[in-house]
């Protein structure tokens, strides 16, 4: 996925750097999860607006008309948003956000929140894995599951025999 202006988004740029032996920095998993994200905000019309706006002001509405409402598709994915927003929880879902959806860098954000140097590389991979259990939560286990050792019981098979 390409930023508008033809340049890399900080996420693109994250998924291409590699560990010291050879792995991706970022599972798949979170990469296609902070893409999911981009697309939920953009659906959703949450980016500000940086045009004006050439509806018609409130003063000439006719009493009783409403304002232009957002579609039912774009309010489904302002609840998309607010759902992983909540899921990730408060400390992580400012840096998902600044992230992906407002292409903030990685220097920008260490500026911004007065952190050491390369930190929000660390946070921000905890913040789009947490997104990935999100959007991908681990297949539940099958089964009965039990705390107790096999032949934890007492055999009462003794007692209840006749003597």
């Amino acid at each position: 996925m390409m930023a508008e202006r033809g340049e890399r988004s900080p996420l693109e740029t994250l998924a291409r750097l590699k560990t010291r032996d050879g792995a991706p920095f970022l599972p798949l998993e979170a990469v296609i999860a902070g893409e999911r994200l981009l697309s939920d905000f953009n659906h959703a019309m949450l980016q500000p607006r940086l045009t004006a706006s050439l509806s018609p002001r409130l003063e000439t509405r006719t009493r009783g008309q409403a304002a232009s409402c957002p579609s039912d598709s774009a309010i489904d994915a302002r609840r998309r948003v607010a759902s992983a927003m909540k899921a990730i929880g408060p400390e992580l879902a400012d840096i998902a956000l600044d992230f992906c959806c407002f292409m903030k860098g990685l220097e920008q954000i260490e500026r911004e929140r007065q952190w050491p140097v390369r930190s929000a590389k660390l946070m921000v991979r905890a913040a789009l894995a947490a997104l990935a259990r999100h959007y991908a939560p681990p297949a539940a286990r099958t089964g009965i599951r039990s705390w107790a050792a096999e032949g934890y019981r007492p055999d009462i098979s003794a007692l209840l025999a006749e003597e």
